[in-house]
């Protein structure tokens, strides 16, 4: 899908060519003040009738109209123009034309546009226009090309934002296209080479290690992990140098479980096939080095992805067996359906070779992230206050939103172990700090987030398929990051006690709707 932006009125957009025009409509725009367009007087006579009403999602639609040029009109209000009202009428106008065959749409933001405003549109148009096709022998492939977007009020800056939603998009795309894929076409291998695919060009670099190049490094807990599957591991080294060398690189690490089982503490039955998208993380990380490709950020990046399956065969790894990780510390492994951990340290161990000024995981980890913050927010651990913060206002910005949970010590106490340095597991409280506590263990050389992304990183039931999250998230700190002049976050850790200041911006939580947990 492409996207162009031009400066119009309303009164030209409405005489440009295209199949369709979806017209946003903020509550507070007043018809008259607009001008003396059919469209303005059909809208300001709607409004004064009652047929319109000035909320998110509400629309009206045309076909066909004399004066009108595109064949499809849908005028939806989009209220404030927060985040969610946008993506309500953005999905409410898409809602009304997946039916038609529109190939190339125009969008019109009435009143004066904000970047911000625009890549939510934009990301949210291609996210309800989406389709999955790799496995389907009659796919129904996308017909929505091109966008050509317009507004009032054209500038640099919203040229900017166009550029940068065409780039998160196709990074998204990517990230849902490698985690929909069942397992048995997203093998470790597969990974391996999408990510060479990915990573050409002169500032691009990949690097694919095998089961005897992490025996060598000596990553006991990744290769526990691997050990029933009949399918070789994979460790994915991807690096993006848009910097000097001497400038630190931020680390992405994607939990890449391409299939859960949960081992010998084996799943139920009951939704295991959506154990495919426990490779989320990983998906992320293909998905924001797709998008770096596009936008070029003067930054440097590393994404490490340790890509396995977690089988119960007669050499997996069993409740009790305990494994040295890179880092030289013992494991106890009191329940292998915990295994996201497992491959999660040692590539937090590896990491350390590339001295960064932060170090980011990005895991489907734990069911109880699930319970706590439902599929509304990503669950945001850090030991470093500024990580946090930017995190959370780079969340914020690009409408994939994380909340950030404590990291107490208190909470590590459940992990200890008789009979190895620490446990995998703990008990079934506070299950998403406690998993997090887990990996801050091998966090002491840098700064460091964990983003739990159980809840958001895909949708069941009826509208079953991965949302891409949080590549956005991602791409949003790493563009604010390069664009800094002076970067708040250092090379050298800064930590708190416990980890747990909240910033000011999380005052006013919301309470998203609990569902049923999903991973151990």
């Amino acid at each position: 899908m492409n996207f162009e932006i031009q400066k119009l009125s309303l009164a030209h957009a409405i005489q440009a060519q295209s199949d369709a025009l979806i017209v946003l409509w903020p509550s507070q725009t007043v018809p008259n003040a607009l001008g003396h367009d059919p469209l303005t007087r059909w809208v300001a006579t709607a409004i004064e009738n009652g047929d319109f009403e000035l909320k998110a999602g509400s629309l009206m639609m045309l076909y066909c109209q004399p004066g009108i040029a595109p064949r499809h009109l849908v005028v939806v209000c989009s209220a404030d123009n927060k985040a969610e009202q946008i993506r309500s009428a953005v999905q409410a106008a898409w809602g009304a034309l997946k039916s038609a065959k529109v190939k190339h749409l125009n969008l019109h933001v009435v009143g004066d546009a904000t970047p911000q405003g625009l890549q939510l549109a934009l990301s949210s148009l291609a996210d309800a226009s989406y389709s999955y096709t790799t496995t389907l022998s009659k796919p129904k492939t996308r017909l929505l090309k091109q966008v050509f977007v317009s507004a009032e009020n054209s500038t640099p800056a919203l040229e900017n934002a166009v550029r940068h939603a065409q780039a998160l998009v196709s990074g998204v795309e990517l990230a849902k296209e490698w985690a929909n894929r069942p397992a048995n076409y997203a093998t470790p291998t597969h990974l391996a080479q999408a990510a060479k695919d990915i990573a050409k060009g002169k500032a691009f670099k990949c690097e694919v290690l095998g089961p005897k190049d992490v025996a060598k490094l000596g990553m006991g807990a990744f290769m526990a992990v691997a050990q029933g599957s009949a399918e070789p591991l994979r460790f994915i080294v991807m690096r993006y140098n848009g910097a000097l060398a001497t400038q630190a690189p931020v680390v992405l690490v994607g939990k890449g479980i391409t299939f859960d089982t949960g081992g010998i503490s084996i799943k139920p039955a009951p939704e295991m096939d959506e154990m495919k998208y426990d490779m989320g993380g990983a998906a992320s990380v293909l998905g924001v080095f797709k998008a770096l490709s596009h936008l070029k950020p003067a930054i440097n990046v590393v994404g490490l992805i340790p890509a396995t399956e977690n089988m119960p065969d007669g050499l997996a790894v069993k409740p009790g067996d305990v494994v040295t990780s890179m880092s030289g510390q013992t494991i106890e492994i009191l329940n292998t359906d915990a295994e996201g951990r497992l491959v999660l340290c040692d590539a937090l161990t590896y990491a350390e070779r590339f001295k960064p000024q932060a170090v980011i995981d990005i895991a489907t980890l734990t069911g109880a992230c699930v319970i706590a913050l439902g599929a509304v927010r990503t669950g945001l651990f850090s030991s470093d206050d500024a990580l946090a913060l930017q995190l959370h206002q780079a969340g914020e910005s690009s409408g994939d939103t994380c909340w950030r949970m404590p990291l107490d010590d208190d909470y590590a106490e459940g992990l200890k172990s008789r009979f190895a340095d620490v446990a995998n597991v703990a008990g079934r409280a506070a299950g998403s700090v406690t998993a997090a506590k887990f990996l801050q263990r091998f966090t002491q050389k840098f700064s460091w987030a964990h983003l739990d992304i159980a809840g958001t990183a895909w949708r069941s039931g009826a509208a079953k398929g991965a949302t891409g999250r949080p590549v956005g998230l991602l791409l949003q700190y790493l563009t604010q990051l390069a664009a800094s002049a002076q970067p708040s976050v250092s090379a050298k850790p800064r930590r708190t006690a416990t980890g747990k200041t909240v910033p000011s911006a999380n005052r006013a939580a919301p309470q998203p709707k609990a569902r049923a947990a999903r991973k151990a």
